[in-house]
């Protein structure tokens, strides 16, 4: 136990950009034989990628640190030290709407996250995600996710406010003990019978977009599927999945001949564009989240207070 808490990494001595974390770069343990300084070590680890020139450019602007400050031309290299950095980061679209805030306290954050906003950090979204938002708007540095959200659908994500709380909620979603209700709409198609349950195995590979349904192995996602209403050639549908696999709903729906309404990938993948449409978002809401809280015991559920542009009015 002691030799693994020795590795640890110490804690940032950057702090939050925007409620972005600094990246965090531990130096190989075999690379005294490589590097004789830090400087070193980060051309050859960076050089290509940003080029030369720009790790130079950061070396001189002191950006680069390790715990004991900023890394000079000849700060050693230490093999299994630390290093941190903040990115350089492309101008982000700003997504229009803002994250409502259903509950509070000292233990979570329950945000009601809108279309087109990521929950996380990822790829060419930064500072557009709900947790660099909430992070720098309520003031909680250390804020992180129990689960994610996919970046078009709106609806509830749990935050957690102190690290030593997050296995907690962590484990609640990885044990299936919380029970979410999702809502959509799509077309109505009154041969398909509904209420149904659909399983199926759904895989995600890396790098690609899509996710698919394989007849290669056993299921691994189920979902129900219930009719709440229809109008005018549409179906509000009551979405509620027993697992969490990737754009599990989207794809039970789109299998089922009732594609979610503005889905760019199900049942087929649509042009991708460097710009979101927020006049199509896709109709998919996360509307309540239910469990026993692993803190208090309490019997919790919450609810989202957004509606779907395409069925107006007529919200949980």
């Amino acid at each position: 136990m002691a030799r693994r808490a020795g590795r640890r990494p110490p804690p940032s001595p950057l702090p939050q950009l925007e409620g972005v974390d600094a990246v965090r770069l531990r130096m190989p343990g075999d690379g005294a034989e490589r590097w004789a300084t830090v400087r070193e070590h980060l051309l050859g680890r960076y050089g290509a990628a940003i080029g030369n020139g720009r790790v130079e450019a950061m070396l001189a602007e002191g950006r680069f640190v390790t715990a004991e400050g900023p890394v000079g031309p000849a700060t050693p290299y230490r093999p299994g030290g630390w290093v941190w950095f903040h990115r350089d980061r492309a101008a982000e679209p700003e997504v229009p709407y803002p994250v409502g805030i259903v509950h509070r306290d000292e233990r979570v954050v329950i945000a009601d996250k809108p279309h087109f906003l990521a929950t996380t950090p990822r790829g060419r979204h930064v500072t557009q995600t709900a947790l660099a938002r909430l992070r720098h708007d309520l003031d909680l540095p250390l804020l992180s996710p129990a689960h994610r959200l996919d970046r078009l659908t709106a609806g509830l994500v749990l935050f957690v406010v102190r690290p030593e709380d997050r296995g907690a909620y962590q484990t609640l979603f990885r044990d299936r003990r919380v029970r979410k209700e999702y809502e959509g709409v799509a077309l109505h198609d009154p041969a398909v019978r509904l209420p149904r349950t659909l399983r199926s195995r759904i895989v995600k590979e890396r790098g690609r977009m899509a996710a698919e349904e394989r007849a290669d192995g056993p299921p691994n996602a189920e979902s129900r599927v219930e009719l709440l209403a229809h109008r005018g050639g549409l179906g509000r549908y009551l979405l509620l999945p027993a697992t969490g696999r990737t754009h599990q709903l989207r794809l039970h729906m789109s299998g089922l001949g009732l594609p979610l309404l503005h889905d760019p990938l199900y049942p087929r993948l649509l042009p991708e564009s460097a710009d979101d449409d927020w006049s199509r978002p896709l109709q998919l809401l996360a509307r309540a989240l239910e469990f026993t809280d692993p803190l208090t015991g309490r019997e919790v559920r919450y609810e989202s207070g957004r509606q779907l542009a395409a069925w107006p009015g007529d919200g949980a």
